[in-house]
């Protein structure tokens, strides 16, 4: 979600380029399928949707990742598509992330490594992360000795700027894009489609509870993070007669501390997060 902690925009405000009405909107086929197919330059006889909004939360110590909008089709290829509004100034290693995750996914279901689907990750950005003003962005692994020779691991990495003006992209695509970047009213079909899906779903009280859901649900993430954090100081510096000075620079109390203590002590093997959780969860 885009919003802030404690500054979560209200459901009437929501844009197509907020994550969840992106979600939303995307949950459909006939919004999903065109969009890949202009972004792609291919034709999809058919996608599913394993999950709306998936969620993989990997072991190894892998950090959970919650995806925009997740789909397969029926040859063999698994597409992630992200709407992105703040510069994290990560792009490029988050798009290798979602692919390694995507990879972990299918192989947590006991497959093996050739069965590893085809894995494409889109970026819809409101910002121009590789400041060259395309369209569009495409990548591909390809050999640094002979640019005729490519790895073919089966991945593809594509990143759209919103308010791109230089390269050739489907007219169509254009309009979605310009659509996506405020312009009203939208020019294009699909243009014209994505707003009439968004108006759709504002009026779609399921989908105003399903927010409203998400939004608490990230809130007490949010909760969990920062307590964790904590946690993980304090582990790391208990015992080296700094106490009140972790006390005074964590804001806690002398028993949140000492419950802190306490819950490490006894449960050494849990984790800095199970140890927040059951702090906050009492």
């Amino acid at each position: 979600m885009s919003e802030k902690a404690g500054n979560i925009k209200p459901f009437e405000e929501l844009t197509i380029k907020d994550d969840f009405m992106f979600g939303a909107v995307m949950s459909e086929e006939k919004n999903l399928k065109p969009l890949l197919e202009y972004i792609l330059g291919i034709k999809i006889a058919h996608i599913t949707y394993p999950e709306r909004q998936k969620t993989i939360s990997a072991n190894y110590g892998y950090k959970s990742v919650r995806l925009d909008v997740y789909c397969e089709d029926d040859n063999n290829t698994v597409y992630n598509i992200e709407i992105q509004v703040a510069n994290e100034k990560d792009l490029a290693k988050r798009i290798r992330y979602y692919h390694d995750m995507i990879d972990i996914n299918i192989l947590e279901q006991g497959r093996k490594v050739t069965e590893l689907k085809n894995s494409i990750v889109i970026f819809i950005c409101d910002f121009d992360y590789y400041g060259k003003d395309r369209y569009m962005y495409t990548f591909k692994g390809q050999c640094q000795e002979d640019s005729s020779v490519y790895l073919d691991d089966g991945t593809l990495s594509v990143v759209l700027y919103i308010n791109g003006s230089v390269g050739e992209i489907n007219e169509e695509l254009k309009a979605a894009l310009k659509y996506m970047a405020g312009q009203a009213p939208p020019e294009g079909t699909y243009a014209d489609n994505l707003d009439k899906a968004v108006k759709k779903v504002k009026i779609n009280e399921k989908w105003r509870r399903d927010y409203m859901t998400l939004a608490m649900k990230l809130d007490e993430e949010r909760e969990f993070g920062k307590y964790e954090d904590k946690v993980s100081a304090v582990r790391e510096g208990r015992n080296k007669g700094n106490d009140a000075f972790l006390i005074k620079v964590l804001s806690l109390s002398k028993e949140q501390f000492s419950s802190i203590c306490d819950l490490l002590d006894t449960y050494p093997e849990k984790s800095d997060l199970e140890i927040a959780k059951e702090i906050l969860l009492g």
